[in-house]
């Protein structure tokens, strides 16, 4: 059983589905305090005609240290923005009214929490991948545990023989590969080399959103990941 676990990010990037493709279950990693500082929690890029551009969802409760799943959405008219800047960018994409419309759809739902959001989109996205995969949150499998020991817990909860982690400095600091030896659990580190693409207008910039990709590649981006 091969398991990765990840914050649902906004709109995240290829990387961050690579790894989920490569499992046979997702954790929803969303009973963990949410970050402080700037993180692709709630804000992703796309590309423009002149470069890139952040997409930000305005969130609630950020400053009081909540949980990821205590995080609320600041329903302020970001929808309708966010949108036209989407169909500004990606109209003339060759796959764009293959996926707008659906997406337009997962936009304008009534979301209150921002994991609600991310989540009905990262499952969008899934869907357009063709990837069939179990979804578990970890909200779901009760524990008192923190860091790395909850992750374990979580790990032995579903049976997992196989753990797929981030190969970034921050993960690093904390995944040692001695420690699931010892609890029989091989570690797998996703060395993930960016693939190149069909953009829009000119020079390749990667590691934008997956709409990105899907508006320009099409069915084929399950091939590309």
């Amino acid at each position: 059983m091969i398991v990765s676990i990840h914050q649902p990010n906004y709109i995240p990037w290829l990387g961050f589905f690579n790894k989920i493709l490569l499992s046979d279950i997702y954790i929803i990693f969303d009973d963990i305090q949410y970050p402080r500082g700037k993180d692709y929690a709630n804000r992703n890029q796309i590309k423009t005609n002149n470069s890139k551009l952040w997409l930000t969802l305005p969130i609630i409760g950020k400053s009081e240290l909540r949980p990821w799943n205590k995080i609320e959405l600041n329903n302020n008219g970001w929808q309708q923005k966010h949108l036209s800047t989407i169909k500004t960018f990606y109209k003339k994409a060759p796959y764009f009214k293959n996926y707008y419309s659906q997406l337009e759809e997962i936009y304008l739902k009534n979301h209150n929490k921002l994991v609600d959001f991310n989540v009905d989109l990262i499952k969008f996205f899934l869907k357009a991948l063709d990837k069939d995969i179990k979804i578990l949150y970890s909200s779901d499998i009760k524990t008192d545990l923190k860091g790395i020991d909850k992750i374990f817990y979580i790990l032995k909860y579903v049976q997992a023989t196989k753990y797929i982690s981030g190969s970034g400095e921050g993960s690093r600091k904390y995944i040692k590969k001695e420690d699931f030896d010892k609890n029989n659990i091989e570690l797998i580190w996703q060395e993930y080399k960016h693939p190149a693409y069909k953009q829009l207008y000119e020079d390749f910039i990667p590691q934008l959103s997956i709409i990105d990709l899907l508006f320009n590649e099409g069915p084929n981006s399950k091939n590309i990941i």
